[in-house]
């Protein structure tokens, strides 16, 4: 057999690599969401002293911006490891260490059981799910990608994309399944619990799934041609920090239009009616569990939207698509009090829908467009880290800083603070160049 038949046979079905990789951050981000609804709706009363309930809400979402930060160290960690030695074992690793953490949380005692180290050890476990998360979306973008059929880069770089959706869906689903079956108060004593240690179940999915692929070729090719580097990470942010920024901030308005609408827009929701003291609504009084049903329905758009945008985006580009999107996401921002200011629950899901479909739309070419910025020797370090610096910039304070600014200026200046962030977007895009017919195999 000659080593061209020989590497034939170790290509990847680009179906069966968009497939796992799909299913893969389906649990990565099944294990974050999961998280984050927890943190909305039961961790201020099992994690925290709830002596002040407003204090330990505050102090449960904190701990969202703690996997933020983990992020980049994780993108930094894998992402020397992914252009070291190969996306498949470090898309493993990555893996293990979201599951294992996603798990441990599950088993955690509470704030009455043993005092501080109930959030201390729950902080931990946020951290183990940042760093596994910033590994994750680089490995899983660059599998997809680079095992694309020429001309369709965009559209199979949706696969992984789509797996925010249904992770969403599927926390989500969960948690509101659980309600239903046990009451909202057996929820947050313990019912909470069961969709953390389910995640071990998916978690060997994931793995077995991953197990079977082979080596991405266009990392092999390079790997042959001695092209791999030695300290990625320095490479990429010493020689390549332009398409960092760059990626950056492409990023930026998509992360605070999906917090703005799956975190604040529910805590606002389900606060009870109330004025602040500067004379803005501060809650609309819709049930919980009314919000998750909501949030469903709107992954289901969120999930098709993507699916759409690598059509588009392999047809017309994606700097050119995405300059398109953000102008509207900056017309949806400004027009967020119509929805939202006396809001009823068909005006919260029309603005959930609306807002799922541009974050769909946005979203989906980011799997092609960021891996096309950086040459294959840098790419998973290059991909992730502008990935996870964005959610820095544009997630981490997202929720606190709409709520404040929301007790201030109303929806209007949580509506003005997107806006904000989709200028800083649109000037990236406009800085970049197009990279729809950007070769992959090539190397610096």
């Amino acid at each position: 057999m000659t080593a061209t038949q020989t590497q034939a046979q170790l290509r990847n079905n680009p179906y069966k690599v968009a497939i796992a990789s799909m299913v893969g951050t389906a649990i990565e981000f099944y294990d974050y969401y999961i998280y984050a609804a927890a943190a909305v709706l039961v961790f201020n009363t099992q994690f925290f002293d709830k002596s002040d309930h407003n204090v330990a809400i505050l102090l449960s979402l904190s701990t969202l911006a703690l996997a933020f930060f983990a992020r980049p160290i994780g993108s930094a960690l894998f992402g020397h490891f992914g252009d070291k030695i190969g996306r498949k074992k470090t898309l493993v690793a990555s893996l293990l260490t979201m599951g294992l953490s996603t798990v441990c949380i599950g088993l955690l005692p509470t704030y009455d059981q043993i005092g501080f180290w109930a959030p201390l050890l729950l902080c931990v476990c946020r951290i183990g799910q940042g760093l596994g998360l910033g590994g994750e979306w680089g490995g899983a973008a660059l599998v997809a990608t680079e095992n694309a059929p020429e001309g369709k880069r965009a559209w199979f770089g949706t696969f992984p994309q789509l797996g925010a959706p249904i992770g969403l869906f599927m926390a989500n689903g969960t948690f509101f399944t659980i309600s239903a079956l046990v009451g909202h108060d057996e929820l947050v004593q313990w019912g909470w619990r069961i969709p953390f240690v389910l995640s071990f179940v998916l978690v060997i999915v994931g793995l077995w799934m991953r197990m079977t692929l082979h080596e991405s070729h266009v990392y092999r090719e390079a790997e042959a041609k001695g092209k791999t580097q030695n300290a990625p990470v320095k490479e990429v942010i010493t020689k390549h920090w332009k398409p960092i920024l760059q990626g950056t901030f492409i990023m930026t308005a998509t992360y605070v239009l999906f917090y703005v609408m799956t975190a604040f827009v529910q805590v606002y929701s389900k606060t009870k009616v109330g004025v602040s003291e500067w004379g803005h609504p501060t809650g609309l009084g819709i049930p919980a569990n009314t919000f998750t049903g909501f949030l469903l329905i709107a992954a289901v758009i969120f999930g098709i939207s993507i699916s759409l945008s690598g059509i588009h985006a392999d047809k017309i580009g994606r700097r050119r698509y995405l300059l398109l999107v953000t102008a509207a996401i900056l017309v949806f921002g400004l027009c967020m009090p119509l929805f939202l200011t006396n809001g009823t629950p068909m005006s919260v899901l029309a603005f959930l829908l609306i807002g799922m479909v541009l974050m769909g739309m946005t979203f989906g070419p980011m799997a092609a467009l960021l891996p096309e910025l950086f040459p294959t020797e840098v790419r998973y370090s290059g991909a992730s880290l502008a990935y996870n610096l964005a959610a820095i910039v544009g997630a981490s304070i997202a929720t606190m800083v709409a709520i404040e600014l929301n007790l201030h200026y109303g929806i209007f200046g949580v509506g003005a603070y997107l806006a904000v962030n989709c200028v800083m977007t649109l000037i990236a895009l406009w800085t970049t160049h197009e990279t729809k017919d950007v070769d992959l195999t090539m190397t610096k």
